[in-house]
């Protein structure tokens, strides 16, 4: 189950263009048997390159807003750096069932999808969208999830883009992020003496990367709201088995 598992993830992310990204612990953590802190640093690794390469076709079509970037995407490493640096006195199974909540929140954003108009609002300044990349950005440092079922729609509201634009540029962001904070779990891995699987790590980034290309080509077939609504569905039972799984034991209600 865990290659296809891993499948699942690419394909995830090329049928919603967001949220496939948060179905990449769970199956380190229950498919592969990866420790909490060692998965959360794997996933990063595996997003960031997902979204490098799901970002390329969009680089060549020139729909990527690099002032976006700048303003969303550098808060957002520095956020995903301090992330990664206060999960050092985090525990694992704190983080998962942080997780299970971050798990939850997306799921609202996919059963209830909020109206992406940014022509009827005025554009908001930049330092609030800086601060909303650094909020993001600690999220996807502290449970390691790539954050675009939060980041297209601030691109869209905040930044003015079209949902085009917004799901190109929240890619490079996701990379960007993703890679910092990978960058940062590598120290705190070294301190707890923790280790990563690179074979394990090259293998679902590949499988996942195939499963993007295939996604992609099933989206233009499918209705997204359904797909969207079934996601979001799936998020919500993953989200409570895990806070379920997870809870007891963080609060210490488990011997």
């Amino acid at each position: 189950m865990a290659w296809p598992g891993a499948i699942a993830i690419g394909v995830s992310l090329g049928l919603l263009g967001s949220g496939g990204s948060i179905l990449t612990v769970p199956v380190l953590v229950y498919l592969i048997g990866q420790d909490e802190k060692v998965a959360i640093a794997g996933s990063l690794f595996i997003v960031g390159s997902i979204a490098i390469a799901g970002s390329l076709q969009f680089l060549r079509a020139r729909l990527i807003d690099w002032r976006s970037v700048a303003t969303f995407g550098i808060p957002g490493m520095i956020g995903t750096y301090l992330g990664a640096l206060i999960a050092a006195y985090v525990s694992g199974i704190m983080q998962l069932s942080l997780f299970a909540v971050v798990m939850l929140l997306a799921s609202y954003f996919m059963l209830r999808p909020i109206e992406l108009k940014s022509g009827n609002s005025r554009p908001r300044a930049i330092w609030k969208i800086a601060g909303d990349g650094l909020v993001v950005g600690i999220i996807t440092g502290l449970v390691g999830v790539g954050g675009g079922f939060l980041i297209v729609p601030a691109l869209v509201l905040l930044g003015g883009l079209s949902m085009h634009q917004a799901v190109a540029t929240s890619l490079v962001i996701i990379a960007l992020k993703s890679y910092s904070g990978f960058y940062k779990y590598l120290d705190v891995l070294h301190e707890q003496d923790l280790n990563l699987d690179w074979t394990v790590l090259g293998i679902v980034t590949v499988l996942g990367i195939g499963g993007s290309v295939v996604g992609g080509h099933l989206a233009r077939r499918m209705r997204q709201d359904k797909l969207k609504r079934w996601f979001g569905y799936f998020l919500i039972v993953m989200g409570l088995y895990i806070l379920a799984r997870s809870l007891p034991e963080a609060l210490g209600l488990q011997s």
